[in-house]
C-alpha cells in the first residue's frame, strides 16, 4: 500500500509534536513537509519546517492542522488552490470563520473536529440522545478543564458537547450558548447552556455534561489520560478523508455515529 504523504502544520506546538512521533510509529503514513509561521532553525524526524506556503504543500496528500484560526485559513487557502485535503483539530473558530470553512468545503475534502478522540466523540453522541430524550424541564451546563497553558475556553470539545445538547433539541446551538465562566469554584444552570473551564497544570482534558430537572442531575463525562489519543485519531482522519470527495466532515461521519430524528 503507497504511503499517505503528511504536512503537519503547528508542528512546534503540542499537538503538531505528537502528531510527528505518532506518525513515525504509523507505516502508513511519510511526513512530506513541517509547517510554523515563523522561521525555526531546528530539524524534526530530519525535516525542517517552513512558512505555510505552496511549495510547503505541493507534494502532500493530507495537511493535518493544528494551529490557531487565522492560520488554518491562511492554510485553507493554500490548500484550496492545491485541491489538498485537510484534517483540522484547531479551536476557537467565530461563526464568521466556520462559514469561510465550509465554503473551503466545497473545493476540497476537510474533517473537522475539536476533538479527535474516539471516546469524547462517543460522549457527544450520547450527550445528544439524553438530550433529545428529556424534555425542557431539564437545563444543560458543561464543565471542562485542560492545562494552564490552553488559551481559548471554552474547549472546543465543550462546544462540541454544547451543539450536541442543542442538535437533540433541534435548536440552534449560536442561539443557546448561555454565560461562559473561567475558573470558577461553581456556575450555575440556565435556560441557556453555561460553561465554565478551568486551566491548571499539565491535565490533558477532563469534559463533564450535567442535565437537571431540580428533582435528579444525569452527568455524563470522559477524561483523558494520554496525548496520543488526539494524535492517532487526526492519522485515523487522514487515512478516512483520502478516499472522500469535496465536502465538511466530522469524527461523527468517521465513526458512522447517527441520531435519528422523528
Amino acid at each position: 500500500m503507497k504511503k499517505i504523504s503528511l504536512s503537519i502544520t503547528g508542528c512546534m506546538g503540542r499537538m503538531g509534536q505528537q502528531i510527528i512521533k505518532s506518525s513515525k510509529n504509523n507505516h502508513n503514513f511519510i511526513i512530506k513537509s513541517l509547517t510554523e509561521n515563523r522561521i525555526v532553525d531546528k530539524k524534526f524526524n530530519g525535516i525542517k519546517p517552513e512558512l505555510n506556503t505552496e511549495d510547503a504543500f505541493k507534494k502532500t496528500d493530507v495537511i493535518i492542522d493544528f494551529t490557531v484560526p487565522r492560520c488554518t485559513l491562511e492554510i485553507l487557502k493554500i490548500a484550496s488552490k492545491l485541491k489538498k485535503k485537510v484534517v483540522i483539530g484547531t479551536t476557537g473558530f467565530t461563526q464568521k470563520e466556520e462559514s469561510l470553512i465550509k465554503k473551503f468545503s466545497k473545493k476540497i475534502p476537510i474533517l473537522k473536529a475539536g476533538n479527535m478522540s474516539l471516546g469524547v466523540n462517543l460522549l457527544i453522541y450520547l450527550t445528544e440522545i439524553a438530550s433529545k430524550s428529556l424534555n425542557d424541564n431539564y437545563l444543560s451546563k458543561i464543565f471542562e478543564v485542560h492545562h494552564k497553558h490552553k488559551k481559548d475556553y471554552p474547549s472546543g470539545t465543550a462546544l462540541m458537547l454544547g451543539k450536541g445538547i442543542a442538535d437533540g433539541k433541534d435548536k440552534s446551538f449560536y442561539n443557546l450558548i448561555g454565560k461562559k465562566f473561567l475558573n470558577k469554584k461553581s456556575f450555575p444552570y440556565g435556560k441557556k447552556i453555561n460553561f465554565n473551564s478551568l486551566r491548571k497544570g499539565e491535565i490533558i482534558g477532563e469534559h463533564e455534561v450535567k442535565f437537571s430537572s431540580g428533582k435528579e442531575i444525569i452527568t455524563l463525562n470522559h477524561e483523558a489520560f494520554d496525548r496520543t489519543l488526539y494524535s492517532d485519531g487526526a492519522l485515523t482522519a487522514a487515512k478516512w478523508i483520502m478516499k472522500k470527495k469535496p465536502g465538511l466532515y466530522s469524527m461523527r461521519d468517521l465513526l458512522n455515529f447517527n441520531v435519528k430524528k422523528n
